[in-house]
């Protein structure tokens, strides 16, 4: 049988061959991908013709080609649908990547060939216009940056660290996904499932059966706050939901805890990183991370950090003091607590909006269609037409053809928004194909999301955190299929990690918009939109909380502990752990008891699994952009736009910023698109902190 993935695919916009695809397909293809690109490279080096943009930055960019196309079919279909053989592939491959990875980023004749271009170009004997100029100093800095200039004995210990390291990182994923699983809280006594719906209950039982179980099953999501806890009216339960999701990884007692206990991988992972930038001549992994971000030093991100935490741990005190108010009257006795803190958070108390009462109205085809696609329509132009005869990754992703207003093809994005026990938490977009002139590609995006599946005859209805994420994500997928650059390196999302969050999170503002929201939030029995004063409310309760907002800065205050410390400092094992997370914490002044982190590290995916080791910040960074450019949508809007979704101001944020990609410095593309930096005073306003925390 032809391996589909050793060549181009024939089908539509160069989608693989999912149909036919086998995990086997994978591994031969991965294999041969590596040999043909250090091929490509070695003749690329030896050359003897002089460097030009053609036989050296193009050449770079095609050399890996079968790789490219075999990992990036293979990383979404894992991430979204594991199984045994896509976990033994990618413990095997996970460190052969990074020694193939290591032996182009060592090689000096590759370093001397990119050299000798910037040389000729500097000379004036080559032109180089902007993304050549980009694209060039981007890969000496990575050569610099990775340990070219190390002696023999220095190069052969990178080698290895990098090796254990990706080796580490795939199996503390693998514990994440199978621990999760395992924490599944199992009920068997309905009376304690209170609060929540038919619909709700149905697909509890659903996922109990679908465990061989009695009863109903509430599994977990990724982060710790678990959404179900909104709902839950019996205190015991929401107890046992709220400790299994904090105590995930930790050890715990009895075997299947200790069977997904992470803290030695995690530890050990902390360790090597500390090891790696003290050997590459960085402090820290820290600041090795910041120096490629739009932050450039750690002083800056413990500053923006360090500015928020005391207005942010005053907000949450606040809000703590009114929920034990409301606590007290509903049971004297009981002293607030962590699993109380949602609940309690999302019951109508007169000056709060109970985003619950938004779900019979948030059927997920009438948000993807009326609402996300809709609101990239008005804003760009660009039209979504399912395609049933491709098929996704799973048979679950739906695949859809995406229009210029012309009728010109633009793109493809996958949507897989329900979550599965081979998935993994959380949501997140990825690239299959890159956008590139270079390559005459057009775009293929994913959305993958975790929204709890219907039972069989039920709706797919959504909490409002479901329908945010699901605009998040789409964010990403726009800046993906918009991308309007040369190099497929630098397409889309390739951007540095403390500004890849920046569209994304403006994308969530027209979740809120109210002429969308009367559009996509219908009631899924009656079709009757959403009341026009739920609306009213809904959008002026939009100011972020002290709990949305401490949760995720202990979050980020715990990475950046994790890749400050010194070795030396760092626990020597997994039983240091929640001493370390307590410690650093407290140092920072948010230790705050009632919120824990939004992820602990013993989760953590996003710093140990994923590409935000001391980068969880960026999530902040990008948000201070996006307040800036929400504020600039507002001034763009008129009478019948207020909120700016207009294609004037949709076309400018396209061409002056989505569409660069990464093909220039991310600041300052956002100053040409902005005329200014960003104004931070926009961010503070949302939080509730004022211009006094500037």
């Amino acid at each position: 049988m032809t391996n589909p993935l050793l060549a181009p695919s024939t089908l539509p916009f160069s989608l693989p061959d999912y149909a036919n695809l086998t995990d086997a397909h994978v591994r031969e293809a991965a294999e041969a991908g590596m040999t043909e690109q250090l091929e490509a490279l070695r003749a690329l080096a030896d050359d003897p013709e002089p460097a030009t943009v053609e036989n050296v930055l193009h050449a770079w960019e095609t050399s890996g080609a079968t790789l490219n196309r075999t990992l990036s079919a293979f990383w979404v279909a894992k991430s979204a649908d594991t199984n045994d053989e896509r976990d033994a592939i990618m413990a095997e491959f996970a460190p052969r990547l990074a020694a193939h990875g290591d032996t182009i980023m060592l090689d000096p004749s590759l370093y001397a060939r990119l050299r000798q271009l910037r040389d000729r170009a500097d000379a004036g004997e080559v032109e180089l216009d902007e993304q050549d100029e980009f694209v060039l100093d981007e890969r000496l800095r990575d050569y610099e940056r990775g340990g070219i200039t190390l002696d023999a004995p220095g190069q052969a210990r990178l080698r290895e660290l990098n090796a254990e390291l990706a080796t580490l990182s795939t199996e503390f994923d693998r514990l994440l996904v199978t621990g999760r699983a395992a924490a599944a809280v199992h009920v068997t006594d309905e009376a304690e499932l209170a609060g929540l719906g038919e619909d709700d209950r149905a697909g509890l039982r659903e996922a109990a059966q679908a465990k061989g179980l009695d009863g109903w099953l509430i599994t977990l999501t990724n982060t710790t706050g678990q959404p179900i806890l909104d709902s839950l009216e019996h205190r015991g339960l929401r107890e046992r939901v709220f400790r299994a999701s904090v105590d995930r990884g930790l050890g715990g007692s009895g075997d299947a805890a200790e069977e997904h206990d992470t803290r030695d991988i995690l530890v050990r992972i902390a360790r090597l990183r500390a090891e790696r930038a003290t050997l590459l001549g960085y402090e820290h992994h820290a600041s090795y991370v910041h120096q490629v971000g739009c932050a450039r030093t750690t002083s800056a991100v413990n500053d923006l950090l360090a500015r928020l935490a005391p207005g942010v741990v005053k907000l949450a005190q606040r809000e703590a003091d009114a929920l034990a108010q409301r606590l007290h009257a509903l049971d004297p006795d009981a002293t607030l607590a962590g699993w109380d803190w949602q609940h309690l958070a999302a019951q109508d108390s007169g000056d709060a909006f109970d985003t619950a009462r938004l779900t019979p109205y948030l059927e997920f085809e009438q948000v993807l269609h009326n609402g996300v696609f809709a609101a990239a329509t008005a804003l760009y132009g660009i039209t979504f037409h399912e395609r049933a005869d491709l098929v996704g990754y799973t048979e679950a992703a739906r695949v859809f053809e995406v229009h210029e207003e012309d009728g010109s093809a633009l793109g493809v994005v996958i949507i897989d928004p329900y979550t599965r026990p081979t998935k993994k938490g959380g949501a997140w977009m990825t690239s299959i194909v890159d956008q590139s002139h270079l390559l005459g590609d057009l775009p293929v995006v994913t959305n993958t999301c975790n929204v709890p599946p219907p039972a069989p005859g039920s709706p797919s209805l959504m909490t409002w955190t479901n329908v945010i994420t699901l605009f998040h994500e789409f964010g990403h997928d726009l800046h993906g299929l918009l991308s309007d650059v040369r190099y497929p390196s630098r397409s889309g999302t390739s951007v540095p990690r403390d500004f890849v969050e920046f569209p994304s999170q403006v994308n969530e503002i027209w979740a809120w918009e109210p002429a969308l929201l009367e559009r996509y939030a219908r009631h899924h029995q009656t079709g009757e939109p959403i009341p026009g004063e739920w609306i009213e409310q809904l959008v002026a309760s939009r100011t972020e909380t002290g709990y949305h907002t401490i949760e995720l800065l202990k979050a980020m205050i715990l990475d950046q502990a994790w890749h400050q410390t010194p070795l030396a400092q760092l626990p020597e094992d997994g039983s240091g752990v929640e001493d370390f997370e307590a410690a650093a914490l407290e140092r920072a002044g948010v230790a705050f008891p009632l919120v824990p982190p939004r992820y602990r590290s013993a989760y953590f995916h996003h710093i140990f699994g994923g590409g935000y080791s001391a980068g969880y910040y960026s999530y902040l960074w990008s948000e201070v952009m996006d307040a800036d450019t929400v504020a600039w949508f507002r001034e763009q809007g008129d009478d019948d736009h207020p909120g700016g979704m207009t294609r004037d101001a949709g076309d400018l944020f396209r061409r002056e910023l989505l569409g660069r990609g990464g093909s220039r410095e991310a600041l300052q593309t956002y100053r040409e698109f902005r005329g200014a930096d960003p104004d931070v005073s926009h961010l503070l306003a949302r939080l509730g902190l004022g211009a006094d925390a500037s």
